[in-house]
């Protein structure tokens, strides 16, 4: 989330801290298919969580078993200090966000959310109350009157918001919440959803498989691959310190440099590569002559016209092969020697005086990166 964290924002580093969900070797199969495999999970009160991952990976069983709706072949789900074992979904403390958002046609706003609470047999004044302070949070109070096909499709997003809001759960289960609407729509609606949490303070865990999604939203994220965890972190430990090759190419891009260790220092490493040595400036504890992967971020490579002033680590030359304006940035896809593409990303934050002064197609430019940019892999 935004702005710097401090260590009560931090509950999963806090040393004696409870988590609010417990999850202990959880395994779900269909049959002979292994939909999650033998989970371990905390999350913590006020978190807004994040299991990401591809279409098949398991992050909407798990969500399902959290509400109920799947039961775990193996393991233990603890919600608030409750064993869920046997209760079933309607005893939970928790709500559920589709990502139809399943509003009822006939039912004008104010009575979609209304509906669970009179199911629930609410007091028609409480019931009043609690729909008109949802609607005020979610800024929909004008358009209480309104039908679901009156709405836009952020404004139907956050009338199923408000519904499962209005019951007061203890947890929000959110399964591709914002996956309905166009870009733009989606990254605005993303900070609405961030506020709104802030707000009511509410554990959020979502179910998303886009990664800038989960980045923007997310406390922490688990990333999820074939039923298994591949990396739990917060959105910078993922980007910044991917622990294996999928996560650092699943997470935004990255180019991918194999090697050899030639030399393994307490506070550096130098790796032999096709491209010539790369010198990283922290230590990792692996053996001279093991094969290993170094991930560089896109926008932590340096593109230029001009040879660097002398030979050294960490430098390569091409060709460029293709560019992609973006407005805010461009894509450079250079071909190198032995024919690798690499991606460098730009930021464009001048407008140039002319064409001239652009790197432009088929130039021969250098590349360079910091010893601090790129990650270490050995898997």
């Amino acid at each position: 989330m935004t702005g710097e964290q401090t260590l009560s924002d931090t509950p999963w580093l806090e040393q004696g801290a409870e988590p609010f969900i417990k999850i202990r070797g959880v395994t779900k199969k269909f049959g002979e298919f292994t939909a999650v495999d033998n989970i371990d999970l905390d999350i913590y009160q006020g978190e807004l969580f994040c299991l990401l991952g591809g279409s098949g990976c398991g992050k909407s069983t798990l969500l399902r078993m959290l509400s109920g709706f799947e039961t775990p072949t193996s393991g233990s789900i603890t919600i608030d200090g409750m064993d869920m074992s046997n209760v079933p979904p309607y005893e939970r403390p928790t709500n559920m966000m589709f990502q139809s958002y399943a509003l009822f046609p006939h039912m004008t706003v104010e009575k979609n959310v209304a509906f669970g609470l009179k199911q629930d047999k609410i007091p028609v004044a409480e019931i009043n109350d609690r729909v008109h302070d949802i609607l005020t949070l979610v800024e929909l109070q004008d358009y209480k009157k309104r039908k679901p096909q009156q709405l836009s499709g952020g404004q139907k997003q956050r009338v199923a918001l408000a519904r499962a809001l209005v019951k007061q759960p203890k947890l929000l289960l959110l399964d591709e919440p914002l996956a309905a609407l166009d870009k733009k729509l989606r990254e605005q609606t993303q900070f609405e959803l961030m506020n709104i949490q802030e707000k009511v303070g509410i554990t959020f865990v979502v179910v998303t498989h886009d990664q800038e999604e989960a980045m923007t939203l997310s406390t922490r994220i688990a990333v999820m691959n074939d039923g298994e965890f591949m990396q739990l972190g917060t959105p910078t430990e993922i980007y910044e310190f991917p622990e294996s090759r999928f996560v650092a190419d699943f997470i935004g891009s990255a180019n991918m440099l194999e090697g050899r260790i030639v030399e393994d220092g307490p506070d550096h490493v130098r790796v032999k590569t096709d491209l010539g040595e790369v010198f990283i400036d922290h230590g990792q504890s692996v053996k001279e002559g093991s094969r290993v992967w170094i991930a560089i971020r896109p926008e932590k490579m340096h593109l230029s016209k001009e040879p660097p002033l002398k030979p050294g680590p960490n430098q390569a030359f091409g060709m460029v092969d293709d560019i992609g304006y973006l407005g805010d940035i461009s894509i450079y896809k250079i071909r190198l020697e032995n024919n690798q593409i690499i991606d460098v990303t730009a930021p464009n934050q001048i407008r140039p005086k002319s064409r001239t002064h652009t790197i432009t197609w088929e130039e021969k430019v250098y590349l360079h990166w910091q010893a601090s940019s790129a990650v270490l892999l050995t898997k």
